[in-house]
Order: structure tokens, then sequence, then C-alpha cells
């Protein structure tokens, strides 16, 4: 098996990506390949993990740049977790808030936060949603 291959290059396409997003069940707004690619595009720093030419994770960090960066749509095939993909991940965008001085931070659902505590990360307010009603 040859060794995952991670990159800030964004792929040609995002097909890929939807993919990835729709075998987790993440795709509730029905976003298209452009949507996924502008969301990548606008993201401060974006990372992919391949398997040869299959795209078997992705995360990514909203940020000004300036104080703090929030890590956002981690995520790894369902076939390739539990392999260390999503920590390799998290850890180089961790890293690269940390080389530009802005703290990471993240968001998840409850069930993942003991994951994201045995990464190095603490508990430290309270977040909240809205669906979008329009």
């Amino acid at each position: 098996m040859k060794p995952i291959i991670y990159t800030t290059k964004q792929p040609e396409s995002f097909k890929q990506l939807l993919k990835l997003y729709e075998a987790l069940g993440w795709n509730s707004l029905n976003l298209s390949e452009i949507d996924l690619e502008k969301m990548c595009k606008q993201s401060w720093y974006a990372i992919y993990a391949f398997d040869e030419d299959k795209m078997v994770g992705m995360g990514r960090v909203i940020s000004d740049g300036v104080i703090t960066g929030i890590i956002c749509g981690v995520c790894v095939l369902p076939a390739y977790q539990s392999k260390g993909i999503g920590k390799a991940i998290v850890d180089q965008l961790v890293q690269h808030c940390e080389e530009n001085r802005v703290i990471p931070q993240l968001m998840c659902v409850e069930g993942l936060e003991p994951y994201y505590v045995s990464l190095g990360f603490r508990k430290f307010s309270i977040g909240m949603t809205r669906n979008i009603t329009h």
C-alpha cells in the first residue's frame, strides 16, 4: 500500500470531494462541485489527502489570518477512517495556524469531542447553530 499524500494543491475537479461529502451524509444542503470548489478556494487554508489519485480526506481553516482560525470540514472516507489520516490532516491544519500565530479552534458534534481532546483540543465554549430558513 502506497503512503497517503497530503497536499494543499487544489484538485482539478471537486467531484471526488462531493463523493466524499455524500459518503459521509454531509450534503444536506445539496452542494454542487462548484459550491465545494468555492468553499475550498475561499478558505484560508485547505489540505487534501490522496491515496494515489483518489481523494480520501480533506480539512480546512476559515480565518482572517490574524487571531483565530476555525478548523472545519475535516473528513475521511469511511473505508479510510481509523488509519491516522484525520489526525494527520488536523495536525497539519494546526501547524499552519501556529506558524502564522493564529489560534486554532474547531467546532464538532458532541460524539467527536473525545477524538479532538485526544488531539490536544479542550472544550472552551458553547457553540450554537441555526438552520437555514430560506
